[in-house]
């Protein structure tokens, strides 16, 4: 890594009144991070490509339109602020969004924000990125990051793994699987793992390297790691369900996912998306980040997590 966990904040950029900007306060992430700056009197521009969609803080905050033909109207948001906290990406290719669109796009933000003087910029990776990778997500955030450390404006890079929390996307609708089937289908041996971080956690650990002023790439992980076996039986246990995993190829889970996601008007698992789980990609061998436990917040969340099924095209795309 290129850095360590910051420990002592040597300056503070986000004191009450200072001015931040976020791609997305609705989002998963970004909404956490929002509540927590909103807490601490920061003053919060929210850019987004959804403007018209009301987020659950009302008028505590600024709304923009995150539209990349309006390069000045870019520059216009990111006036002012003292960090950009940039979760801007695409889960995957949809109405005619791709990987490479998005590392265009997140190439006029890092220029944006140069040109309006933005004074650090705290940017959402992925764990594990390479350019050399065969998956387009993951070589796609391997040149966003490129491109941020070529930007000429202080950074941040953070690399999660995966993020739950409430309404979490993996961990709640492997959930809302074991709910409502005795059978779960794993995709390979299922020995390949995970290392999930609370949202609450990714969103502190956002402010501490927005406050260093060393460029920064840190891994974000929990402090436990799963096989994803283990995962899936962990989760069922938390909800007092017996499952069955079935082993599967990768071929067919994807084909299998291909199909609910139709029933279910979603997308639930690319087909990337399967191979980078097992590739490993969900860990990572730095020391972790967060402290929540994941097993612990099930136990605590048991009655609530899956009841309802979270539909990515529903929080991004409609």
């Amino acid at each position: 890594m290129a850095s360590q966990a910051p420990q002592e904040l040597e300056r503070r950029l986000l004191v009450p009144g200072a001015r931040a900007v976020v791609t997305g306060c609705g989002g998963y992430s970004g909404r956490e991070l929002t509540r927590m700056l909103l807490a601490s009197g920061v003053e919060v521009v929210n850019l987004t490509g959804h403007p018209e969609r009301p987020t659950p803080f009302g008028a505590q905050l600024e709304t923009r339109p995150m539209d990349f033909a309006r390069r000045e109207a870019l520059v216009d948001a990111l006036r002012g602020a003292q960090v950009f906290f940039n979760t801007y990406w695409v889960r995957f290719p949809f109405g005619g969004r791709t990987h490479d669109e998005a590392v265009r796009n997140s190439q006029l933000l890092f220029e944006a924000a140069r040109e309006a003087s933005v004074g650090r910029i705290v940017h959402t990776s992925i764990a594990n990125p390479s350019s050399d990778s065969p998956l387009s997500y993951y070589r796609g955030k391997a040149r966003v990051e490129e491109a941020l450390r070529a930007s000429d404006v202080s950074y941040a890079i953070l690399r999660p793994t995966v993020l739950f929390g409430e309404q979490d996307v993996l961990v709640n609708n492997i959930a809302w699987f074991v709910r409502r089937f005795p059978l779960f289908l794993v995709p390979g041996d299922g020995r390949y793992r995970v290392q999930p971080m609370h949202v609450h956690d990714y969103a502190e650990l956002m402010i501490a390297a927005a406050e260093s002023a060393e460029p920064m790439v840190l891994d974000a992980v929990g402090p436990e790691t799963y096989t994803f076996d283990q995962l899936v039986r962990r989760i069922a246990q938390a909800l007092g369900r017996r499952v069955a995993l079935v082993h599967a190829p990768r071929a067919l889970v994807h084909v299998a996912t291909t199909l609910f996601g139709r029933l279910l008007g979603d997308v639930l698992l690319t087909r990337q998306e399967i191979d980078g789980l097992m590739g490993d990609l969900l860990a990572s061998a730095a020391p972790p980040t967060g402290r929540r436990s994941l097993g612990e917040w099930l136990d605590r969340h048991a009655d609530e997590v899956g009841r309802r099924y979270a539909s990515e095209l529903a929080r991004h795309y409609r």
